[in-house]
């Protein structure tokens, strides 16, 4: 009896009928193609593109059409055949490239280009907080548009990517210029930047420790310079050393410390980090007139007014000025310096942005489903959603979270 209860036990387990089903369950699929339009940058001295013609093949092979302007890559060294080859639609002027559901520019439109803008169209480009103004804020406002400042946005580090890149790009491009300007071809000091066996070090000294400072920092150690950082953040300072891997001289913004150090110095960068709009630390003229001649200063952080007493806005054209025979190099925007670089850059952040609004069915359900894309978001739906440029201009705005929450 028990053998037999044991072979029919046997075959009921190894029966199909007990075991459970599966069945297939319906997947909705909120893929959007996506229509992006690039135009021609018209902002001076912008030189930049948000995507390559390789991102752009990636993005067409997916399904997205692409409309860029005729000669938007022609700054970046990208000509309007390879951006057709990969798959883009050239279009001729302004106004057809304006048809696009997003609009990916890099500088922030100009009036004449907010007035080609649709309701319901979706803009991603820089904003230029510094120069920001409530007029520009209110003609964006009028058209009804969602506007995405991409130096905001945040990925699910919480780092900005965006600003990571461009600020890696000028950290490393300021010691090439530094050492561009010092030597005699162009009137410098007539020393390299760095140092040989028996012959002392050149002095760089930087104001500020973040990613700027960082770049600049390794570029002028692996040429062999005697470097010198100062910035009010200890932990900045901290984060600082332990990237570089370098016991190097930090300090924090004790003007004694830090005139006496620039008065020796042969190359001075600024590169603090404006702090409710305002830079932490001005270095005086008269200090400024104690360099020796020859020297230079290149303040990257200009566009936020500078932090040199000095410091006067110059362009890509004429880069430079003198002052106490002190060599000034004082341009916004030193990555369009170098375009191709920070278009690569640009467009590796843009391309899975992209794909990822595709994959969640559009910027709507992006930001309902991804929160770490709403950082960006100053414009939703026609209304401002940014706490800091309502505070700054006394405007009104609405809670991004509540209005993406009844978007329906």
């Amino acid at each position: 009896m028990t053998e037999r209860f044991a072979v029919e036990l046997g075959k009921l387990a190894t029966s199909q009928a007990l075991y459970p089903k599966e069945s297939m369950l319906a997947v909705e699929d909120r893929r959007k193609n996506l229509f992006i339009g690039i135009p021609k940058e018209s902002s001076f001295q912008e030189n930049r593109i948000g995507l390559t013609p390789d991102a752009v093949k990636q993005l067409t092979d997916q399904g997205h059409d692409i409309w860029i302007e005729a000669g938007a890559g022609s700054p970046s060294k990208y000509s309007d055949h390879e951006f057709s080859e990969a798959g883009a639609k050239v279009v001729y002027s302004i106004d057809e490239v304006y048809q696009a559901n997003i609009i990916l520019k890099v500088a922030p439109p100009t009036y004449d280009e907010i007035e080609y803008l649709r309701p319901g169209q979706t803009l991603i480009s820089a904003l230029h907080f510094g120069n920001l103004t409530s007029d520009y804020i209110n003609a964006l406002l009028r058209k009804k548009i969602n506007a995405i400042s991409f130096e905001l946005i945040r990925d699910k580090s919480e780092s900005k990517p965006v600003v990571r890149a461009m600020s890696e790009i000028a950290g490393s491009t300021v010691m090439l210029i530094a050492a561009e300007y010092l030597s005699s071809s162009n009137d410098g000091k007539g020393v390299i930047l760095g140092g040989i066996t028996g012959v002392p070090p050149s002095k760089v000294v930087i104001l500020g420790a973040g990613t700027v400072a960082e770049y600049a920092a390794r570029a002028a150690l692996g040429l062999g310079a005697e470097v010198k950082v100062f910035d009010n953040h200890i932990y900045k300072l901290r984060r600082l050393k332990h990237n570089i891997g370098s016991q190097i001289f930090t300090s924090t913004l004790d003007k004694t410390v830090l005139y006496n150090e620039i008065k020796q110095a042969d190359v001075v960068i600024g590169a603090l980090v404006a702090e409710e709009g305002k830079i932490t630390c001005m270095v005086e003229e008269s200090v400024i007139a104690q360099m020796d001649p020859g020297s230079v200063i290149i303040d990257v952080c200009i566009d936020q007014g500078g932090c040199f007493e000095t410091s006067e806005l110059t362009s890509h054209s004429r880069p430079i000025y003198r002052k106490y025979d002190i060599i000034h190099y004082c341009v916004p925007n030193i990555a369009s310096r170098v375009p191709r670089t920070a278009t690569n850059a640009l467009s590796n952040i843009f391309t899975p942005i992209f794909s990822e609004i595709s994959k969640y069915g559009g910027i709507n359900e992006v930001l309902f489903t991804n929160e770490h894309y709403r950082s960006g978001v100053y414009i939703y739906r026609g209304s401002l959603t940014n706490a800091h440029i309502a505070k700054k201009f006394g405007m009104r705005y609405k809670e991004l979270g509540l209005m993406i929450a009844v978007r329906n």
